[in-house]
């Protein structure tokens, strides 16, 4: 499709100097001191020679950091992220160079105009399993037909906040003639909305990826006259009053400098009272604003404030109806992190009104 949208994508590597080479004949200690002395390293030969690079390198900071706290696992995942960033792959044609590398059609679809260039591994991986969610489509257990997430746009991968939004919808009465969803992202929200009969949603996000995603797929359908999409941060240019407000922000505040594609994780100081002021101008009197949140900030003890509470008390803009909450399901067995604090995670569906 074509858009003046600029989208979101892994910038192609441009090697300053000279690269170190890996294959499974390279000494792999040696090699994580270069990435340690700041060198970059092209996986050569076989695509699964990056993956062993990676595991080795996961092992090797294992070790400096336990890996134990939710600051630790922090700490651990930066220094992987900068150290594994330095791992580059090749591409040409829109292709993987190495054997035995996996089929990836954003290569072409994202970069038309480009078609010989270097990636690091993590952003190769990063497409490869953005392609295979956007191809397979996901299946969200509310929802009827799969979504199809474009690549950088956030996806839902739990339930339990979309479950207590839908259970919410189920009871609500009030009118469905409008609604807007801030950060649409791949849709879900707004999609339960249309199948609990809202008759308009506007959508606004300050992703591009989402926007193009989202016309992409719901392209001349009826979908695409009941969900308006516009690229904007929060309520971008929309001034028309409405029923319902619905925002799934980020739940952690942001601690360091975020890239485009972290947005969906952390939230700036100055969201959420932008948000708050943008949403008393837009809600009719008699109107709902739905905000679905976590308190995973707090159980994980990266800040003790909680943006809700904090407008509730200190606003003077909107009084509390109801707060529902819902406990977050165990973490996988199969995952590697210590996530024992998830035993106390429960994502929350805030009703606020006008005062």
């Amino acid at each position: 499709m074509t858009t003046d949208i600029s989208i979101n994508k892994p910038e192609p590597f441009v090697p300053e100097k000279r690269l170190e080479l890996f294959n499974r004949a390279t000494d792999i200690p040696l090699t994580i001191r270069a990435l340690e002395a700041g060198k970059t390293v092209l996986i050569t030969a076989f695509y699964i020679n990056g993956l062993v690079l990676l595991k080795a390198l996961q092992s090797h900071l294992k070790k400096q950091f336990p890996n134990k706290t939710f600051l630790e696992q922090r700490q651990y995942r930066d220094a992987f992220r900068k150290l594994s960033n330095r791992i580059v792959i090749e591409i040409a044609d829109h292709k993987l160079i190495v054997k035995k590398a996996p089929s990836i059609g954003w290569l072409a679809k994202l970069y038309p105009e480009t078609a010989n260039f270097l990636l690091t591994f993590p952003q190769v991986q990063g497409l490869n399993s953005s392609w295979q969610w956007y191809e397979r489509g996901i299946q969200i257990p509310m929802l009827r037909n799969k979504i199809h997430p474009y690549y950088g746009t956030y996806m839902p991968t739990r339930f339990e906040h979309l479950e207590l939004f839908d259970n919410w919808l189920k009871r609500y009465s009030g009118p469905k003639k409008t609604a807007i969803d801030i950060g649409i992202g791949s849709g879900v929200l707004s999609l339960q909305l249309i199948k609990h009969g809202f008759q308009k949603v506007y959508g606004t996000d300050s992703n591009p990826n989402a926007i193009v995603g989202l016309k992409e797929f719901m392209g001349e359908t009826k979908l695409s006259r009941k969900i308006e999409v516009e690229h904007g941060f929060l309520f971008g240019k929309l001034e028309k009053p409405t029923e319902l407000i619905i925002f799934n922000p980020p739940w952690l505040p942001e601690s360091r400098q975020v890239d485009a594609l972290d947005e969906a994780i952390y939230y700036p100081k100055d969201l959420f009272p932008n948000f708050f002021k943008g949403a008393e101008e837009r809600l009719l009197d008699d109107g709902r604003l739905l905000i679905i949140f976590s308190n995973l900030a707090q159980i994980t003890k990266v800040t003790k404030a909680h943006p809700i509470e904090k407008e509730l008390a200190e606003g003077g803009r909107f009084k509390l109806e109801h707060c529902f909450k819902k406990s977050v399901r165990q973490a996988s067995n199969e995952t590697s992190r210590d996530q024992h604090w998830r035993s106390e995670e429960a994502v929350e569906l805030w009703v606020l009104s006008k005062k």
